[in-house]
């Protein structure tokens, strides 16, 4: 999610320019001096601009993909020099950090300046203990960036091609890099990068030539950055077919083990506990959500199973009930009208029950799904980067067009006519959609560029029960029923990938768990088990979030007793921006204002 008052890049030149006078006091080549004051807020916001231009030279994909075009016609060697670079780069901005008292900052830049320190802290030890570029080739597709070049509309055609042209003079020397850099790697993500790498090298083989076709571009230049693509594409399959043949020693196992675990969940969650506690948490919750849907399911049994005879066992009782109302789903034909009319209601019910202000001015443009993102049916909200916050955001739609009748069948019982609604909350309304207008509110840029994943999935996951809570869905027993087996995804989640990890869960005990316990289909269970054998610690950002969200409100709600109003707490939390939930925590519950006003 994206967010804050974005700034154009000639107007960055002249805040550097004014960073340079007004920092330089506090850091000169080889010297030191004190802490800055309190009155260096101002500052501190100049600092963050010098910081991110910085951050961009050093990563030019990143910041393509966020918005910032200045570096898209380059493409970085993953060699060691640019990796010590990249070092530099972390220790000179630690440094300046530091010359900040922290606590007399004001809390947005307490926030930012919290963030900014965990990141750098993040790369470090990504590139010095994870060296996460050895054992894992799928780090090196950069096909991705190519494909937003050609298909975001942030700039005129022929600019973004010439850019794409110029970005593609690396390639080859890009992958000849890579297969020095790969050492015993990860035999799941190799074959992951293999495929990945040829699914995608149309976007160089096909796609930019029929990009060039629609362009006044001579014919002449025309071939030269044809010729170009036919290079960098074959150095690109090249790079796939020297994956298939690899064969190491001593592959690295895809578990990233238990060590590692812990501080990449510190610092990609950036939560109040370890991994380990968020663990342990989400396998009461499994516990406690069984109980509900038992509780649920007898209240239902009766009304869809008439007098016959109760199976004893809860989770069979549970399953037995949720095949059933699976059976309640729209037409393949009806999918996406389905979803897009969901937006009015979600809006008309929130305004009715006052759960939050909602802004007319940014409407949600809902589409079809554009071509370049087929493959997956749904929804899926696509938000601009932090430099384009004016840009249009999208609530893509599938289509199930095509679909063998089984597949569309299988798709449609887990979408249902329950979950459909809650897919919408929480991808839409009052979810990712909501939270990403808020956060562009805030006038940081540094977290929409470094958003907390934790926060804004959490608060997707959070909204759901919100709503029901107020009495969406009529209060009825099966959409309560429903929400929990789509809550299970969350805290299942959480468990699969830290036992997984950090533990030696195997296949066959996920696949086991996912059915029997979390209610899923097969293919949506051995789907999950090729996710979690080719990520790590992403898949704990909804639970935690949701977790953390959770407990700060009914802080809140102590906190302020009969003073208390849901609308107060989601528009305070939702003004900080996607700031880590324990930063945000830390905010609301030390502000004296936010106790006096009652608000």
């Amino acid at each position: 999610m994206h967010q804050s008052k974005l700034l154009k890049v000639i107007r960055k030149i002249l805040l550097l320019c004014l960073y340079v006078a007004a920092f330089s006091a506090c850091k000169k080549e080889g010297q030191s001096s004190g802490p800055l004051t309190s009155k260096d807020d101002a500052a501190f916001t100049r600092y963050e601009e010098h910081f991110l231009e910085d951050l961009w030279k050093h990563n030019p994909d990143w910041a393509t993909t966020v918005g910032y075009h200045k570096y898209d016609s380059l493409l970085l060697i993953p060699s060691d020099e640019n990796r010590k670079k990249l070092i530099g780069f972390t220790k000179v901005q630690m440094d300046s950090l530091s010359r900040f008292e922290v606590n007399s900052l004001s809390d947005a830049n307490k926030m930012d300046h919290r963030i900014m320190m965990n990141q750098l802290e993040a790369m470090q030890w990504s590139t010095e203990q994870l060296k996460e570029y050895q054992w894992n080739p799928a780090s090196y597709n950069v096909i991705s960036t190519f494909a937003y070049i050609l298909n975001e509309h942030y700039a005129p055609l022929e600019k973004r091609l010439r850019n794409f042209y110029q970005k593609m003079a690396f390639i080859p020397a890009y992958y000849k890099e890579a297969q020095k850099q790969i050492k015993n790697p990860v035999p799941e993500l190799t074959s992951l990068a293999a495929d990945q790498h040829l699914g995608g090298v149309s976007v160089i083989e096909s796609d930019f030539a029929d990009s060039l076709k629609k362009t006044k571009i001579p014919e002449a230049e025309k071939k030269q950055m044809l010729d170009r693509a036919r290079i960098s594409a074959d150095a690109i399959k090249a790079f796939a077919t020297w994956l298939k043949a690899l064969k190491p020693d001593k592959p690295r196992s895809f578990r990233l083990g238990k060590e590692f675990y812990e501080a990449k969940f510190k610092y990609d969650i950036q939560a109040e506990g370890t991994a380990q506690q968020t663990y342990n948490s989400a396998v009461e919750r499994k516990k406690a959500v069984h109980r509900e849907m038992a509780k649920l399911s007898r209240q239902l049994w009766p009304k869809y199973f008439g007098t016959k005879a109760m199976p004893s066992d809860s989770l069979e009782l549970i399953s037995r009930m949720i095949d059933t109302l699976s059976a309640k789903h729209v037409a393949p034909n009806e999918f996406q009208s389905a979803i897009e009319q969901q937006i009015p209601k979600l809006t008309t019910f929130i305004k009715s029950k006052d759960l939050l202000t909602l802004d007319p001015a940014k409407p949600l443009v809902v589409r079809k799904e554009p071509g370049y993102m087929a493959g997956v049916a749904g929804a899926s909200v696509s938000s601009p980067g932090p430099y384009d916050k004016e840009g249009n955001t999208y609530f893509n739609v599938g289509s199930l067009a095509g679909w063998a009748p089984e597949r569309a069948e299988s798709y449609l019982r887990e979408y249902n006519n329950y979950i459909l609604q809650i897919l919408c909350i929480h991808e839409a309304i009052p979810g990712h959609y909501t939270q990403l207008v808020y956060a562009n509110k805030s006038p940081s840029i540094i977290k929409a560029v470094l958003g907390n994943g934790a926060m804004v999935e959490g608060w997707a996951v959070y909204t759901e029960p919100m709503m029901l809570d107020a009495g969406f869905g009529d209060n009825a027993p099966e959409m309560r029923l429903m929400w929990y087996k789509w809550h299970l995804r969350s805290v299942c989640n959480t468990i699969l990938d830290y036992s997984v990890h950090a533990g030696s869960m195997t296949k066959e005990q996920a696949v086991k768990m996912l059915t029997k316990e979390a209610f899923q289909q097969q293919a949506e269970a051995e789907n999950k088990w090729k996710r979690v054998s080719v990520s790590s610690v992403q898949l704990t950002s909804y639970y935690t979030g949701y977790k953390e969200i959770s407990e700060l409100r009914a802080a809140w709600k102590k906190k302020k007793g009969d003073k208390y109003k849901l609308k107060s707490f989601n528009e305070q939390f939702l003004s900080y921006g996607s700031a880590p939930v324990k930063f945000i925590k830390e905010a609301m519950m030390a502000d004296p204002k936010i106790d006096t006003k009652g608000n």
